[in-house]
């Protein structure tokens, strides 16, 4: 087979936005058909389910956009000097769209559905916003301590951030949500009209990430020095003039 060639910044905007729009469409949907059939999925269920599809989702894009598939997660990258600045406005449009796509999706397929997967804090709005930064700061930790660049591609990346993203919606998914990710939560805030408390899923999934860029710095094992050069074989001895002036010795010329 020959070389694959690099993808273009079409191609990655298409795949964010395909990408998000599987996630909020499979992950949220498992919330909603868990309502509808009276508990079938359970928690732990749809906590899996968020977490298998992030594991395929690297597998699908992650060579081509990089399966960021979440506006923090792009606005970190970019911070740490792993993205284009200039690249950011338009990976979260895309994912901002085709979260919501997902989520018009689930109302026409759904439309008995009461939140359509909405994350909403069962206590304060305070304890929901310090779990999402907590949250978020440990998802974008991982993630920048497992991907390449801003690429989160490999068996690796795969596994643990999508295991990661399973474990969290498992532990704090009934308090708060586990969101961790802007368009995630603002698609079905904004198909289903249910706005309060959106603002604690917008801004602290950004905080979160962006205070997550230090830390992986900090962690950084120091790069390798490179070794000292060996040092350089001695000149050649150059004849001297008078040597050079010189022709053969008496006894050569006999």
């Amino acid at each position: 087979m020959g070389a694959t060639s690099e993808p273009t910044p079409r191609a990655a905007l298409l795949a964010e936005l395909l990408g998000t729009a599987f996630l909020v469409f499979l992950g949220t949907g498992a919330a909603v058909v868990d309502e509808l059939a009276g508990g079938v999925i359970g928690h732990g269920g749809v906590a899996a389910a968020f977490g298998l599809v992030v594991v395929v989702l690297i597998y699908t894009f992650g060579d081509v956009s990089g399966a960021h598939l979440n506006p923090a997660v792009t606005l970190a990258f970019a911070a740490a000097g792993r993205f284009a600045w200039r690249r950011v406005p338009g990976y979260a449009l895309a994912q901002v769209l085709g979260a919501v796509a997902g989520s018009g999706l689930l109302r026409l397929l759904f439309p008995g559905a009461r939140t359509l997967g909405a994350t909403l804090p069962a206590g304060t709005a305070g304890q929901a916003f310090v779990l999402e930064v907590v949250l978020t700061l440990l998802l974008m930790l991982v993630v920048l301590r497992v991907s390449t660049g801003a690429q989160e591609k490999g068996i690796t990346a795969g596994l643990v951030v999508g295991a990661l993203v399973a474990l969290e919606a498992l532990v704090a998914g009934p308090i708060c949500g586990a969101s961790m990710n802007p368009a995630r939560s603002l698609a079905p805030a904004l198909v289903n009209g249910q706005l309060q408390h959106l603002w604690v899923y917008l801004t602290a999934p950004v905080l979160g990430a962006l205070l997550a860029v230090p830390l992986a710095r900090a962690v950084q094992p120091p790069a390798a020095e490179p070794p000292a050069p060996l040092p350089s074989p001695p000149p050649a001895k150059r004849l001297s003039k008078i040597s050079r002036a010189q022709g053969p010795s008496p006894r050569q010329n006999s």
